[in-house]
């Protein structure tokens, strides 16, 4: 039973016992002017003035074809209208139907509107390797390696680190102390800062456990790789015999 339904019948018992409007209306929580119109529609149909009436809405703007005409646009390339775009968005589709002769006149906000009732971004993109092509076999078994190493179940002698590096990290020290956070008040930094050089940051995750081995270093060669590696050989255990290191191109000399 609705609940607007069980209010306006409480309401109307309590009203029956004696109770006055005011303390009904807050009490059920309407007002109570509300209460008086449903104790008047009581009066008039019984039972049947307590329940809501139906609406007429409002009428559509655009008939039901334009939504269907958005939503075949949306779901088909731009080329295949004759438009040179990548991607539809809903400017290209509102122009695309005012050059079709569907509407005089329609804003890119409706049709926002009709492709999020339909669930529908034709402006998003998703990539996919399809593993039946030829020239994209070795890439496909590349990935399913590196799939199979982020996701099995490692033994106690293996680990998987991801590695990277993050270049030109410029340190840049304010001119005065940040001040704190105080109650009515943000935390404060000094516009003025001064620039300390620049740093590059080599790093190894841990994708079992999120450990990270870290190393900052002012220049990015092989030198500067190698010297993470001896670091991951240092702390890492010894009882680790096995380490796959999942990374990009390593730098040059």
């Amino acid at each position: 039973m609705p609940g607007g339904l069980v209010r306006r019948a409480h309401a109307l018992l309590l009203l029956e016992k004696g109770y006055r409007y005011t303390p009904t209306a807050k009490q059920v929580g309407l007002t109570e002017r509300n209460l008086r119109k449903w104790a008047k529609h009581f009066r008039d149909q019984g039972v049947a003035g307590l329940y809501e009436q139906p609406r007429p809405g409002r009428v559509p703007v655009f008939p039901p074809q334009v939504a269907l005409y958005v939503v075949k646009l949306a779901c088909e390339r731009p080329d295949q209208v004759g438009r040179s775009l990548s991607q539809w968005n809903c400017s290209d589709l509102a122009r695309q139907l005012k050059a079709d002769g569907l509407v005089q006149s329609i804003s890119s906000e409706m049709i926002r509107r009709i492709l999020q009732h339909h669930k529908l971004k034709p402006w998003r993109s998703h990539l996919w390797l399809s593993a039946k092509v030829p020239r994209n076999e070795q890439f496909a078994k590349q990935v399913q390696e590196i799939v199979d190493l982020y996701t099995r179940t490692l033994a106690d002698w293996e680990m998987v680190l991801c590695v990277d590096e993050k270049t030109n990290l410029q340190p840049r020290p304010r001119s005065a102390p940040t001040l704190p956070t105080r109650p009515g008040s943000p935390t404060r930094l000094e516009h003025e800062y001064k620039r300390a050089g620049a740093l590059h940051l080599f790093a190894a995750f841990d994708t079992r456990t999120g450990k990270v081995y870290a190393r900052t270093e002012l220049r990015k060669r092989q030198k500067e790789f190698i010297a993470l590696l001896a670091q991951l050989d240092r702390e890492i255990p010894s009882s680790i015999h096995r380490i796959s290191l999942v990374l990009d191109k390593p730098p040059r000399a």
